[in-house]
């Protein structure tokens, strides 16, 4: 059941949503980078930053996989491993910009990050290693969905330390689209807006929403 929740599955997810991270993320990164007229400095920040955020996607997946024991039956488990494909495939449509559903399910995480935000602004203008760190954990529960459909795929491995590290993998692959938008903005922008990047990015995150949904488990339950 868990052949498709893999770590190097979930590092792609990252490195493919990249255009979705640069909407969600490639402003605030690039004013973390910006912080310091010394550019070493300023990557630094940047990785600071980053650092924090993939905490956070690490300590939602453990919080989230903490609940497996709720899902220790195998037809609640073929629902979530279910829906967690379709959740994947949503966000492939919603990357190759063919349906904008997914925007809805972003939607759900507005009250929180009401509640976030203004304590996440306190640490702008970033100086400091330790306020870029304390941004990206605040920055990383801003209501996303790629994040939330990798959270719900990583949730069905039903065990927290998997899902965390899931989590972990995923942020990583995340990592090199950060990195390069806070220090070549326009030149990544440029590459990662382009459509056909978009269709074979999404594209391919519909094939592993497809593979990851449990075909033969279903069909032998009807």
């Amino acid at each position: 059941m868990t052949e498709a929740l893999s770590l190097p599955t979930a590092f792609l997810l990252g490195l493919l949503g990249g255009t979705h991270c640069l909407g969600m993320c490639g402003g605030i990164a690039t004013t973390v980078s910006l912080s310091s007229p010394n550019g070493l400095k300023g990557f630094g920040l940047l990785l600071g930053y980053n650092s924090g955020r993939i905490l956070s996607y690490t300590l939602a997946g453990a919080l989230l996989g903490s609940l497996s024991w709720l899902i220790d039956n195998l037809v609640i488990q073929l629902a979530l491993r279910t829906f967690a494909g379709l959740m994947l495939i949503s966000m492939g449509l919603y990357i190759a910009q063919w349906w904008q559903g997914l925007t809805k399910v972003e939607h759900l995480g507005s009250h929180l990050w009401k509640q976030i935000s203004p304590l996440a602004r306190r640490f702008l203008p970033v100086k400091t290693l330790r306020q870029a760190l304390m941004l990206g954990v605040l920055w990383g529960w801003l209501p996303c969905g790629l994040v939330y459909s990798t959270l719900i795929w990583a949730s069905a491995a039903s065990d927290w330390t998997l899902s965390a590290q899931l989590m972990t993998a995923f942020g990583l692959g995340t990592l090199p689209t950060m990195l390069l938008t806070g220090v070549l903005a326009q030149q990544v922008k440029a590459i990662l807006q382009n459509a056909l990047t978009k269709h074979i990015s999404g594209s391919i995150i519909i094939l592993m929403g497809l593979y990851t949904i449990p075909w033969q488990g279903i069909v032998s339950k009807l």
